[in-house]
Order: structure tokens, then C-alpha cells, then sequence
């Protein structure tokens, strides 16, 4: 039997909340996260913004170069957690194997549903409409018969839309589908697969199991299930997070320090944000990432709880000392890993 999964994914989810409660925004370009000083890193924006150019991610000056009337807003997490439980509550009411992906998305596996005769696409509308009537915010939804379909369904009829992609109907479907649409795929691996000639599922299709291991290594079996609509992975109702990161690929390969500086406090400040997301966890390693320009990579951890962003800034230009020859750097990131969920406590942040 088919299992009936359902994606449920917010649309801009911070920024929609920050426009539900001034209406004087609707309309408007509007981005959270960055700061006023131009320093670093939006964490989302509404489809307005959008249209300019500006995305997630994307460093506060460079959206306001391509949008200089973008409002910039330093958010609120206390109303987008308020806003996520009211979410999370209504989908308790039509079942109880869900699995939170992040504070504005989640899978629902409603296979076992009683509720409108066991039609996944008619609960998933429900749910939209519900969300839509108890919190003025609108959802999108992919539904499918397993977690993969189902969340390339939630990004197909975006903002506030429903994507089916059923058993006999997928497979028309999903050959046009772009590589980079699995979750996992993401900008190194993605120009990998271009320069092999992969740039849709179709195009993956044409290699066997084998091609794709030489080619993507341990990433590669996956490829090959998911291009052809495979993928067995359970809506697991709780894990154990051990880690948080945030890294970036720059366009362009970096050498010089102070450059690579602002880039890390790019990372360190959405690490920071995303942090207080998860604020029970108990921080036990912070640590940097870094690939060079010849794919090489290194990390170098610290086993301290301090979030300064001075010790990640020590972390980097250690290892940067200890370089043998002057390369480039093409990614950099910064993270921290968390003692057992056992542990309770509350994060201490210093600043």
C-alpha cells in the first residue's frame, strides 16, 4: 500500500507574520534579518522582494543594491514561535505522525486517516484552509506517497497552492523536474551534475547506480532512487539533533582575511538566529569550516559553550596560519555541536 505523505510549508514565513500584523506592508518589498548597517545576512522575504532579485541568504547590501526600497525588518521570533505552535496544533488535528522540519514546515503522514475518506489531497486543503482561518497565514502543500515528492510538491504552486503528485501520475511528471530540486543538491554538487550533463531527473535516469557512485560518490545512490521518485524514509516524529551549521560557496574564491571575516559574521549571525529556535540545547563544541579553492577541505573546533563571535573569528585565522601554501577560499561556515538532548539547560549567549 502507498503511504500518503503531506508537506506543509509556510510561505515567507517570518515575513508574512511581520505583514499579518501591519497591513501597511502588504504590497510592499519587505526582507527579515540582516541590519541596518548593511552587515549581514537576510533570513527571508516576501515575493515582492523577490521580484527585485532578493532572495534568502542573500548579504543585507547586495539585496538592498538590487532593491533599495526593500523594508528591512529585524524580526521577531517570539510572535514566529507563537505563530509555529498555532500551526503545529492544528496539524494534531488530523494526525499524530508528524515530523517538525524547521519552525515553518513539516511532513504529515496521514495514511492511516479516517478523516474525509482517507483522501490525502482533501485533508491537505483542510489543513491549508484551517491554517489560513485560525492564523491569517496562508500554507502551501505538496502531497505524495513518499517525503521527497511531497516537498518538491509543496515548492511547485507557491505562495498559497496544493501540488499532487500520486502513484500513476508521477511519473509524467517528474522526468522535467530540475536536479536541484532533491533536497541535498545544493550549489557545488548542483554545477558537478551540470558539468556531467545532468541537469534534470530525465538526464539522471540515463546513468546507472554505478555511473552516479563514481560520480557523486556515497551521494550517488540517492540520486539515483529519488530521480525516479524512490525514496523510503519514514515521517519520523522526533531525532536528536547533535549539530548546527551555516556555511556559504562564494561566487568568487576569497584570499584576503578581512574579506573572509565579514563572510564568517555573515554565517555567525544566522547561526545566532537559528539558535534561538532550539534554545534548550546545550552548546558543547563550536567550530569553522573551510574548503579551498582545490576542494580541499578542513574544520577546526574549539570544545567551549561561548558564542563570541571573536573565538569563531581565532578558529579561522588559526587554521589559516596553518596553511602551507597561500590558496584560496572558496566556502566557509561556522557551527556548534550539542551535548545529548539529555542535558537541559539554557543557551548563554554573549555578544
Amino acid at each position: 500500500m502507498h503511504r500518503k505523505i503531506i508537506h506543509v510549508d509556510m510561505d515567507y514565513f517570518f515575513a508574512q507574520v511581520e505583514i499579518r500584523d501591519n497591513p501597511k506592508l502588504r504590497g510592499k518589498p519587505v526582507a527579515i534579518g540582516g541590519s541596518s548597517d548593511r552587515r549581514g545576512v537576510l533570513s527571508t522575504c516576501n515575493y515582492e522582494a523577490r521580484s527585485f532579485g532578493v532572495r534568502s541568504a542573500m548579504p543585507t547590501y547586495q539585496a538592498l543594491h538590487k532593491c533599495p526600497e526593500l523594508i528591512l525588518l529585524s524580526g521577531d521570533y517570539s510572535k514566529y514561535k507563537e505563530a509555529s505552535d498555532q500551526v503545529l496544533t492544528i496539524f494534531k488535528l488530523y494526525t499524530d505522525k508528524i515530523q517538525v522540519v524547521s519552525i515553518d514546515e513539516a511532513y504529515l503522514d496521514v495514511t492511516d486517516s479516517k478523516l474525509f475518506f482517507n483522501s490525502a489531497t482533501l485533508i491537505a486543503n483542510d489543513i491549508r484552509k484551517t491554517i489560513k482561518a485560525e492564523t491569517g497565514l496562508t500554507a502551501s502543500a505538496g502531497v505524495s506517497f513518499n517525503k521527497m515528492l511531497a516537498k518538491i510538491g509543496s515548492e511547485i504552486n507557491k505562495p498559497d497552492g496544493l501540488c499532487v503528485l500520486d502513484p500513476i501520475n508521477y511519473k509524467d511528471i517528474i522526468p522535467d523536474f530540475k536536479i536541484n530540486c532533491i533536497n541535498g543538491v545544493g550549489k557545488v554538487t548542483h554545477k558537478k551534475l551540470i558539468e556531467n550533463g545532468i541537469h534534470t531527473f530525465a538526464d539522471a535516469m540515463k546513468y546507472t547506480k554505478l555511473d552516479l557512485i563514481n560520480l557523486m560518490g556515497s551521494f550517488g545512490p540517492s540520486i539515483y532512487d529519488y530521480c525516479r521518485g524512490i525514496d523510503a524514509r519514514e515521517v519520523t516524529t522526533s531525532y536528536e539533533r547533535k549539530s548546527l551549521s551555516v556555511e556559504r560557496t562564494f561566487q568568487e574564491d576569497i584570499k584576503e582575511v578581512n574579506d573572509l571575516e565579514y563572510r564568517l559574521r555573515g554565517c555567525y549571525e544566522e547561526m545566532i538566529d537559528r539558535l534561538k529556535k532550539i534554545s534548550e540545547r546545550i552548546i558543547k563544541t563550536i567550530y569553522i569550516k573551510i574548503k579551498y579553492s582545490d576542494f580541499k577541505q578542513t574544520t577546526i573546533e574549539q570544545g567551549i559553550n561561548d558564542l563570541d563571535f571573536k573565538h569563531f573569528f581565532s578558529l579561522l585565522v588559526e587554521r589559516l596560519r596553518q596553511r602551507e601554501v597561500e590558496i584560496n577560499v572558496r566556502l566557509i561556515g561556522v557551527g556548534v555541536k550539542f551535548h545529548s538532548e539529555k542535558l537541559k539547560g539554557q543557551l548563554s549567549f554573549s555578544f
